[in-house]
């Protein structure tokens, strides 16, 4: 198993495929990222050499924000709208849909579980 990331990415995938389970990398950036290390992306992760595991760990390094510093920055980035106080800070607030969604009906996974409106 390859350690990239602080994330111990699984040997008996494809290159591609195992990248994805670094927060932040799809697969789209994922092929972009062995396109630059020069690593064919059949390649499984088990028959990596050391050396191109080492180059798509400093490509990984400079180039993206992945796992720890990217969910910072993105709870940051939630945390400074709810302080300056916009429409979508006071939706993430409330625990509403924040991109417009419709709550009459369809809001189920924002809002949890329905509250019991008290019984008789």
């Amino acid at each position: 198993m390859a350690r990239i990331a602080g994330i111990d990415i699984p040997s008996d995938k494809r290159a591609v495929i195992a990248l994805t389970y670094i927060y932040g990398i799809g697969k789209s950036t994922a092929a972009k990222i062995l396109k630059a290390a020069e690593v064919s992306e059949d390649v499984r992760v088990k028959d990596l050499s050391e050396g191109e595991v080492t180059r798509i760990r400093s490509i990984i390094e400079k180039e993206y924000e992945v796992e720890g510093d990217l969910r910072r920055s993105v709870n940051m980035n939630i945390k400074r709208l709810m302080d300056i106080g916009s429409y979508r800070g006071l939706r993430h607030r409330k625990g509403l849909p924040v991109r417009g969604q419709r709550t009459h009906t369809n809001a189920r996974t924002r809002k949890g579980p329905r509250k019991t409106v008290g019984s008789k």
